[in-house]
């Protein structure tokens, strides 16, 4: 009789446990923001199955109550609840609500990533690389001679690094030509250029910028922030003419760059005027940094948009957060004026006071593509040699979480979308 009862109690608390989930709050009641994001991709990579649940406390993940995640959990610090089956279903009742702004969507595989970053950059040079060490998401790091040599299709997921695309530099030119670090890249990106069969760094970022453009088209997905957004649309509208000054290369930019300027061949942006003063730290009139400069730091913010997440659900996955309201921060490209962005952008965060978009997408062929204003949500004018952001510091960090939504982003890309 007693071996009997020990069996059915083991029967039914196996029958608990099959019942039970696990609930990782994305709300305010998070210890850990960031690392949770860590734990969705780590369990992606054990091949365990997730929801995230859209809307619902801020973006709450759901996963099978496994003691390896729960394990997991509690060794990175992240909070989380188990659940039974009967408030699972009150879950998906309150989301499947035609009338509730919220909406399930099944995470399937973990995206294979790449960071496209010179190998001599430090850690705390690019705030995507320190949150995915932060969280622990596993990266590979490629550059030009990867992507010319085609590599992008063994990845499903791209970062471009705060990169120059139009062969210039940086236009760090003014402030910094005689800087040593400054001297090493331009040698540095002229001795690749030259062994990838290119006479000009300029040409070689153009090939580059093609091989991005590509990518997308087959069905890739691409994020960049800062200087990688604006100067890359440029590289790809101005890929038939020379935008560069001497100073960079040695022959003169063509005198009707700007007429030659084809809008149709970038991702974001049109009829904008380009910069070509190779003294003023500045591509192009897209960028609102100015406009940002006009206001006070604890004045700076910008607002998410609110998205149908039943009906534009790749929208509302890049705007889970437990806040709608951003912290402004700058870089060399910190927002994008509006009256430059093309019709078919998606605004998804922005700085309504002065006109400027913070966080817009797009698709581009079978792909898509985030572009993200600024250098690091953390550290809100960050210079050159600045000490490295502390993420230990920013665990719940509104600004970061909209870069790791586009990190989990193609792991649903399986879904059947509604947009």
């Amino acid at each position: 009789m007693a071996r009997l009862i020990a069996f059915i109690s083991f029967t039914i608390l196996v029958q608990l446990a099959g019942a039970s989930k696990l609930l990782v709050p994305m709300d305010d009641a998070q210890s850990n923001h960031l690392k949770a994001y860590g734990i969705a991709y780590w369990t992606l990579e054990q091949r365990l199955p997730l929801e995230w649940l859209l809307n619902y406390r801020g973006g709450s993940f759901l996963f099978e109550n496994i003691p390896s995640i729960q394990k997991v959990c509690t060794e990175r610090g992240v909070s989380f609840q188990v659940i039974a089956d009967a408030q699972v279903n009150q879950i998906y009742q309150e989301i499947a609500d035609p009338e509730v702004n919220m909406e399930r969507v099944k995470l399937e595989v973990a995206p294979k990533i790449a960071v496209y970053s010179p190998a001599g950059k430090l850690p705390w040079d690019d705030a995507v690389t320190m949150v995915l060490t932060y969280a622990e998401i596993p990266y590979t790091t490629i550059y030009d001679t990867e992507v010319v040599q085609g590599k992008l299709p063994e990845y499903d997921w791209l970062h471009l690094h705060h990169e120059d695309f139009t062969g210039q530099y940086g236009k760090f030119y003014a402030a910094y030509s005689n800087a040593p670090w400054y001297r090493e890249e331009v040698r540095s990106q002229e001795a690749t250029a030259s062994k990838l069969g290119f006479a000009k760094v300029s040409e070689m970022k153009r090939q580059v910028a093609l091989n991005i453009k590509n990518f997308v088209i087959g069905g890739g997905f691409l994020f960049t922030m800062c200087s990688g957004t604006d100067s890359y649309d440029i590289a790809l509208a101005g890929q038939n003419t020379d935008l560069v000054e001497s100073v960079f290369d040695g022959d003169p930019s063509d005198a009707n760059a700007q007429k030659k300027l084809d809008f149709s061949r970038g991702f974001a942006f049109e009829n904008y005027t380009l910069i070509k003063d190779p003294m003023v730290y500045e591509f192009s009139n897209i960028d609102g940094t100015e406009d940002q400069l006009k206001m006070k730091e604890e004045n700076d913010f910008f607002t998410l948009f609110d998205f149908s997440a039943k009906w534009d659900i790749i929208p509302t996955i890049l705007t889970q957060n437990h806040t709608q309201v951003i912290r402004g921060f700058m870089g060399q490209t910190t927002s994008f004026r509006a009256q430059y962005l093309r019709k078919d952008v998606t605004i998804m965060g922005e700085a309504k006071s002065i006109g400027c978009a913070r966080y817009i997408h797009g698709e581009m062929g079978q792909g898509q593509w985030t572009y993200y204003g600024g250098h690091d949500p953390e550290d809100y004018q960050h210079r050159v040699g600045d000490p490295p952001t502390d993420l230990n510091l920013h665990p719940n960090s509104p600004g970061y979480r909209l870069i790791l939504n586009n990190i989990l982003f193609p792991a649903a890309k399986r879904e059947k979308q509604k947009t």
